[in-house]
């Protein structure tokens, strides 16, 4: 017979509404949701919690691009067994994307490389292209500056360099897209999407679908199935509650 299998709704969940106490033990297993702020690598925040919580075996189930804000669930001790299954739950993400302008890493790590007019963009023509083009299965090019491997090389290094190698297409899935807001050359979406969605390289495509370019401004993850960003702890508060004890 093999190990009964962990079940999601028997681990402990700790959020801003049951915050973690120190010198608890979370080797059995533990789930921590937490509001990833900008500029840290969800590493950096694993990191951050594995020092207070002290168990090794930690990490989180689901990446965030350093620019990127939002929920970030991490998992401690047995619970890392079940972050694969984390990983597949649907993600909700808030983006804000520029018209008019592309960047080498499709996002705003980087400074803008080609212009193009955005004046003949309609909010019909978002919608109706959103809905007919990013809606359902898609097929995405995996960004350059990207921790994919080529040759046993990170894609971002060769980016780094000026080199560009080929891509494969990769199936992706939307389940729902909405335009929140269109504003002269600055939109807002609302994307619930699967595993693997590359957002930025969306708001790439989806300038180029319009007759002009894009890239993407701002980027925060809202949910991850039923977890919501709404009930995650804040950095700071953490810090609160284990720093106060050194």
């Amino acid at each position: 017979m093999g190990k009964a299998k962990i079940s999601l709704t028997s681990l402990p969940i700790f959020d801003r509404n049951r915050m973690p106490v120190p010198d608890t033990d979370h080797s059995s297993g533990s789930l921590f949701l937490i509001d990833k702020p900008t500029g840290w690598s969800s590493f950096d925040v694993v990191k951050f919690l594995r020092s207070r919580i002290k168990i090794r075996k930690t990490g989180h189930a689901g990446t965030l691009d350093p620019l990127a804000t939002g929920l970030l669930v991490i998992c401690s001790g047995k619970a890392t067994k079940v972050i694969s299954r984390i990983q597949e739950l649907p993600k909700r993400y808030r983006a804000e994307v520029r018209l008019g302008a592309s960047t080498p890493s499709q996002d705003a790590a980087t400074l803008p490389d080609a212009f193009a007019p955005t004046e003949h963009i309609r909010k019909s023509d978002v919608e109706n292209i959103l809905a007919g083009r990013f809606t359902g299965k898609i097929n995405q090019i995996p960004p350059m500056y990207s921790a994919l491997q080529k040759d046993g090389r990170r894609l971002y290094k060769l980016a780094r360099k000026g080199e560009v190698v080929e891509r494969e297409p990769r199936e992706t899935e939307v389940f729902d897209i909405k335009l929140v807001s269109f504003d002269n050359d600055h939109l807002v979406l609302d994307i619930l999407c699967s595993k693997g969605t590359y957002v930025r390289t969306l708001a790439h495509d989806l300038g180029i679908a319009l007759g002009s370019l894009a890239s993407l401004l701002n980027l925060r993850r809202t949910s991850i199935g039923h977890y919501h960003v709404d009930e995650a702890m804040k950095v700071d508060q953490i810090r609160t509650i284990f720093d106060q004890q050194t």
